[in-house]
Formats: C-alpha cells, sequence, structure tokens
C-alpha cells in the first residue's frame, strides 16, 4: 500500500487503511520518542523527577495548552481522559429533588451513564432534547435545547463535537442563552481541541473536559478539565490527596487539589507542546491550516461515499469538523456479534485492512459510518473505502 507523505510522521501499520483516528487518536514518532526521553529521565531517579522537575514541567505544559484552548493555565487540571473531567464535575455537584439536568439524544454514552448515575443518587430528573437529525441548523439545534430548559434545569451537559453523528455543536449560542437564565454548562470536549478551534474565554462556558490525545496527537493519559473560576471552589478530584490539607499560599484551592492526586506516569501530559508542535509544524500555515485541511478532506470524503452509497449529507458543513458520518443502506446484516462489534466493522477490517467506525444510531434502523480526516490521510483513502462498502453491502 502506497503511504502518503505525511503518514511518515506516525508509526501506523502501513498495511491498514487508518480512517479511525476520531476513536483514540493516533501520537506521531516524535512525540513517542519525547515520552521515552521523559520516561526515562523519570526513572533514573523517580524522586528528583517527581518532586523537583515535575512541577515546572507540568507548568510550562499548562502554559502551552492553556494558549491554544485560550484559557488561563491556572483554571486547567489534568487528568487522564475526558471521561474522568465529566465524572469529576457531576461527582462535585450537588443537587436537591425537583431538579432537572438536561442534556440531548446526541450524548456519548460513557458521559450520559455518569449524568443517569448522578440523577439516580440525588433522585433528580434527566431531561433529553432530541436534536433534529438528518440536515439540522446551528438555530434548529439551539432551539431544541432551549425548549427543554425549564426554572428546574440546574445543569446542560453536551458534547462540543459529537461522538455518534460527528455533529459540531453550536456552544457559543447554546452558552450565551443559558447562563442567560442562569444554567450552567458542562462540555464534554473529548473530540474538540485540535479538530475545532477552541477558545474558553469566548465561550464563557462553567466546565470544560477535552482531551489531548485524540485531534492534537499526544499520547494516551493526556487530558484537562477546565473550571471557570467562579465555580473553582465547588469542584474537588475524584481522589483526595495531599493538596486538601496543604497551608501553600502560591497555588488556588483548585490546583492544590488537583495537581496531585496519588503516583501516576505524568509523561503523557508533559509531552502536550510536543504534540501541539509537532504537528502544528507539518504544515506551514501551523494549526489553523491542520484544521482546515482535515475538514476539507472530510468533506470531500463524504461527498464521494455519498457518490458511491447513496443518501444525502446528515448535516450542513458548518456543522462539521474534521469527522463525518454517512448513512449505510440496508443489505448487510445489522445484529452485532456476541463482543458487541460490528460485523461490518470486523469485515472491513479483516477482509480489506480498513479501519474505519461503524456507528449504531438508536433513532434510525440502519447504520452509520464515521470517518476522520487527519494529515495523514489521503482521498485515495477513502475512494477505497467506498470500493470496499460497496462490494460488502452489495
Amino acid at each position: 500500500m502506497d503511504s502518503p507523505p505525511l503518514r511518515a510522521h506516525w508509526s501506523l501499520d502501513p498495511e491498514v487503511t487508518f480512517l479511525n483516528h476520531g476513536s483514540f487518536g493516533a501520537c506521531p514518532t516524535r512525540v513517542l520518542e519525547e515520552q521515552s526521553r521523559l520516561r526515562a529521565r523519570l526513572e533514573a531517579n523517580p524522586v528528583r523527577f517527581l518532586h523537583r522537575e515535575l512541577p515546572a514541567l507540568a507548568e510550562a505544559a499548562r502554559a502551552t495548552l492553556g494558549d491554544f484552548v485560550d484559557a488561563n493555565p491556572d483554571d486547567l487540571a489534568f487528568l487522564n481522559n475526558a471521561t474522568t473531567g465529566v465524572n469529576t464535575v457531576l461527582r462535585s455537584l450537588r443537587f436537591a429533588p425537583g431538579d432537572e439536568l438536561l442534556t440531548t439524544d446526541h450524548e456519548y454514552n460513557a458521559s450520559r451513564n455518569a449524568l443517569d448515575f448522578v440523577a439516580q443518587q440525588w433522585g433528580v430528573k434527566v431531561v433529553v432534547a432530541r436534536i433534529p437529525w438528518p440536515t439540522p441548523s446551528a438555530q434548529s439545534v439551539v432551539d431544541a435545547v432551549l425548549a427543554q430548559v425549564t426554572p428546574n434545569t440546574r445543569l446542560l451537559l453536551i458534547d462540543h463535537v459529537t461522538s455518534q453523528t460527528a455533529l459540531v455543536m453550536p456552544l457559543a449560542s447554546i452558552v450565551r442563552h443559558l447562563r442567560n437564565r442562569g444554567v450552567e454548562t458542562l462540555v464534554d470536549g473529548a473530540h474538540a481541541p485540535g479538530q475545532v478551534p477552541v477558545s474558553l474565554r469566548e465561550l464563557g462556558v462553567a466546565y470544560y473536559a477535552g482531551n489531548c490525545h485524540k485531534w492534537l496527537c499526544a499520547p494516551k493519559g493526556a487530558a484537562f478539565l477546565y473550571v471557570r473560576r467562579d465555580l473553582q471552589a465547588g469542584i474537588r478530584p475524584l481522589v483526595i490527596s495531599h493538596g486538601y490539607n496543604s497551608r501553600r499560599e502560591d497555588l488556588s484551592r483548585f490546583r492544590l487539589d488537583f495537581d496531585w492526586t496519588g503516583t501516576d506516569d505524568p509523561t503523557a501530559v508533559l509531552c502536550i507542546p510536543s504534540a501541539l508542535q509537532t504537528v502544528g509544524g507539518l504544515v506551514p500555515g501551523g494549526w489553523p491550516e491542520v484544521m482546515a485541511r482535515n475538514h476539507a478532506l472530510a468533506v470531500s470524503a463524504r461527498t464521494l461515499l455519498h457518490q458511491k452509497l447513496g443518501g444525502a449529507p446528515r448535516c450542513p458543513e458548518n456543522l462539521m469538523g474534521a469527522m463525518a458520518t454517512v448513512a449505510l443502506p440496508p443489505g448487510f446484516p445489522t445484529e452485532p456479534s456476541a463482543l458487541g462489534l460490528d460485523p461490518l466493522h470486523g469485515r472491513l477490517m479483516d477482509e480489506h485492512q480498513i479501519e474505519v467506525q461503524i456507528t449504531p444510531w438508536p433513532r434510525a434502523p440502519q447504520r452509520h459510518v464515521r470517518i476522520s480526516a487527519q494529515l495523514y490521510n489521503t482521498h485515495a483513502e477513502y475512494q477505497r473505502l467506498a470500493e470496499a462498502l460497496v462490494a460488502l453491502l452489495r
């Protein structure tokens, strides 16, 4: 298989057409080499590294990330993944009988489970806004969310970019309208940083959990939680550790609680600057060009798949990032295997060496193929996917 030029910066299997960056990301070899150097440095003297060197290294990584997502670094806490961030906020908040927690029917399953768990603990109600699908507009999404807001609504949990449908939510408008009604928003931003521009200052959002291992291409285990300054007193990490009774006055209570939650390998988050520099340096225009190129490739790939498979686009281009979903026509068994895996996913991998997400969508009898577009992908790879799907769905 011919490899696109930029693919040489990743260690992906050259025999596999990898169109599923969105699931777990893929880390460039240069960044993995930096992580190996940091791990060697850690293991050479763990006490020196974790006690004396880590604070400054973490501070530098936090500052770099803060610049990228336009947030004060002191409002960011490093975590292992965005789901942990969502759980951290939900498990910290307090609710009362009669309260309502709002979400959408596009919400990621893990985060929805966390919301349901907390609702059951407090005896409160989860309200689900049905997003128009297919062919939503930004205004129709906003209207669908606002239509479910009541005087009892306390919090909205919403994806920035949905996992099942690759829909980029019009967050700024939603957050603004809800704040005007006294309702705060918790954003599951697992897919957003590096796929679409993120400015936490402009959003004014209360809580934002984002991954760095997906579209920022940092190593697995790099993520962050943003908490707006006026709300930090109410948020505690899932693990209480040494910072709880610290008398240091040079750091906020938020930083003292989150900066150390027990012994762990911190090298993934320390590689965030390397990931931002490496990927942003692969094209002349830096990260704006990375996001623009990936968006354009996702749009053209979606068009190609519709030409081969039929059907119409599920959402407008302005609500797309670097992923897209295409509805699959009938013609292939829809039942998952005993392991819960879609047989079409397995056959694409086993028979055609194509790695791509097959996504069931509860409100439709058919499934969707969700494609991702990263710098290492080319249009010819989506042509290969289209031909394989035509053959398998025939």
